[in-house]
């Protein structure tokens, strides 16, 4: 894995980078927000933080079930955008969105519960899956672009061959990491978010 990573460094640097870049315009985008959309984002982030305090631990095998459908949908245009001609734009626009929803989470969290609060919360809800998910991400993304250009620039079928089933492998490999992170984001990281709204 070590390898595939440094073999491919300059690509994973362009995907940081994007991901950077979707982060910090989440963060941009929250900063500019006007009073009516700050008021339904305080609004929806009150409403999240009641709802857990009532739930607790209740339903959290359908929030599994939907967080794994919205990962492996990911997963599996990243496999198919991979394979198409102009697949690359479409790699990138996913990795800037990713970023950008992470930028605009943490940036709401903080702007409506302030810096202290709202840093505990986004840690607590969001840090110990995207530690697993982000890297997967990374290397999904790489992968895909990998495949993209040797579509691109060779003609011979069994190169091509042998680059759709690494591919497919890495895919593969990256899934089981992901679904890891589902089940930290929901039976880990949700329950430490409902600890810190206690606490707090």
């Amino acid at each position: 894995m070590f390898k595939y990573v440094e073999n491919n460094l300059k690509d994973y640097i362009i995907i940081a980078i994007l991901f950077i870049i979707g982060i910090i315009c989440g963060i941009f985008f929250i900063n500019n927000i006007n009073d009516n959309q700050y008021s339904e984002i305080e609004q929806y982030i009150n409403n999240s933080i009641e709802v857990l305090k009532k739930e607790g631990e209740v339903n959290l095998l359908p929030n599994l079930f939907s967080s794994l459908k919205n990962d492996m949908i990911l997963v599996i245009l990243l496999w198919l955008f991979g394979m198409i001609l102009i697949g690359g734009v479409f790699v990138y626009s996913i990795v800037i969105a990713r970023g950008f929803l992470l930028g605009y989470t943490i940036s709401s969290f903080i702007t409506v519960l302030g810096i202290g609060k709202g840093s505990l919360f986004a840690l607590s809800s969001l840090f110990l899956q995207n530690i697993i998910f982000i890297p997967c991400l990374f290397t999904i993304a790489v992968s895909a672009k990998t495949l993209y250009k040797s579509i691109m620039n060779s003609r011979e079928k069994g190169i091509i061959k042998v680059q759709v089933i690494r591919h497919t492998l890495i895919i593969g490999i990256m899934s089981i990491f992901v679904i890891v992170s589902s089940l930290v984001e929901i039976y880990v990281s949700r329950q430490l978010f409902i600890l810190s709204i206690n606490w707090m």
